[in-house]
C-alpha cells in the first residue's frame, strides 16, 4: 500500500491543468481526515450522453464522496476531463478509478507507458461501464487485461440494455453486505477474461431480447447468440488478483446515472475501491 497523504481535516484544492489538446481537466484534492490508510484517483472522462446517462463527472464525484464518508482515513484525487498533463497526481496512489469512453477514445490509450507503470507497481485498477472498452487486439487490450482481467472486445462482447437479475452472489471481500437485487442498466457482458485469476461476482442469465439486434461490433455474433439460447449465465461485474501483484475490477453497469442509487450497486463498487487499494 503506498497511501502516503496525511492531514488533520478534510481539505479540497482545485486547479486547472492541461489535457487533451484545447481540453481541461479540473482535479480536486480530497486530503484524509488523519494519516491515510490509502490514497484513490479517480479519473473522469468527459460526459458523452444527454443528461442522465454516461454523467462521468457526477457519478465521479458521488462515488468519491460516498468513499470518503465511509472511509474518511481515505485521501482521493479527482480528475476531470480528461488525463492530466501532471501525472504527479499518481504519486502515492493505490488505486485508479476509471468512469470514461472506452474504445479510442479511452484515456488510457495515449498514456500507456504511465498506465502500464503503475500497475506493474501494484496500483488497484477499477473500471466503470464504457472505459472496460479498449480496442480489440491493441496495447491497450493487453493492459486492460494486465490491470483488471478483462476488457469488452468488439465483434464478440456485447452491450444490450436489459433488467439483470442478481438472485444469488459469491461469497468475495466486494460482496460483502451485498443483497440479490434486480436493475435495468446497459451491462455488457461475454467480456474477454484472463484464463486465471478471475472471480465472476455479478453474474444473470440474459433474457433473448438482448439478442434483438443484429450482428455487428458491439451488438451480437453467433458465439454470444449461442451462449443467451441455451441460457448461459454471464458475467457482469468481475473481480481479479493478478498473479504479480496488485487486483482489479471491472463493473459493466453505469449507463444511468440514478443507478448509483441503488445501495446495492453503488456499495459493491465501494467495497471494490477498497478490496483493490487495499492489497
Amino acid at each position: 500500500m503506498n497511501g502516503v497523504i496525511a492531514s488533520a481535516s478534510l481539505m479540497v484544492a482545485a486547479v486547472l491543468i492541461s489535457a487533451c489538446g484545447d481540453q481541461t481537466a479540473s482535479v480536486e484534492l480530497h486530503a484524509a481526515s488523519g494519516p491515510a490508510v490509502a490514497k484513490v484517483v479517480f479519473l473522469a472522462g468527459r460526459d458523452s450522453h444527454g443528461s442522465g446517462a454516461h454523467e462521468h463527472k457526477a457519478g465521479s464525484e458521488l462515488l468519491s464522496s460516498a468513499l470518503r464518508k465511509r472511509r474518511p482515513d481515505y485521501a482521493t484525487v479527482n480528475v476531470y476531463g480528461g488525463w492530466p498533463d501532471d501525472e504527479s497526481v499518481f504519486e502515492g496512489a493505490d488505486a485508479v478509478v476509471m468512469y470514461c469512453d472506452g474504445g479510442k477514445r479511452h484515456l488510457i490509450n495515449d498514456h500507456l507507458a504511465t498506465f502500464n507503470r503503475l500497475v506493474k507497481e501494484g496500483v488497484g485498477v477499477v473500471a466503470l461501464h464504457y472505459c472496460v472498452e479498449v480496442p480489440k487486439a491493441s496495447a491497450a487490450a493487453s493492459a486492460m487485461l494486465d490491470a483488471t482481467g478483462g476488457y469488452f472486445e468488439t465483434h464478440w462482447s456485447v452491450n444490450p440494455h436489459w433488467t439483470a437479475a442478481y438472485t444469488a452472489l459469491p461469497s468475495h471481500p466486494v460482496t460483502r453486505g451485498i443483497e440479490p437485487f434486480s436493475m435495468l442498466d446497459e451491462w455488457y457482458f461475454n467480456m474477454r477474461f484472463q484464463p486465471q485469476g478471475i472471480s465472476g461476482l455479478l453474474s444473470a442469465v440474459a433474457p433473448e431480447s438482448t439478442m434483438e439486434r443484429r450482428n455487428g461490433p458491439h451488438s451480437g455474433n453467433d458465439a454470444v447468440r449461442k451462449m443467451v439460447a441455451d441460457g448461459a449465465a454471464q458475467v457482469t461485474a468481475w473481480a481479479y488478483q493478478r498473479p504479480k501483484g496488485g487486483r482489479g475490477f471491472g463493473y459493466t453497469g453505469g449507463h444511468f446515472h440514478h443507478n448509483w442509487q441503488n445501495d446495492n450497486a453503488r456499495n459493491l463498487v465501494l467495497n471494490a475501491i477498497e478490496w483493490v487499494a487495499e492489497d
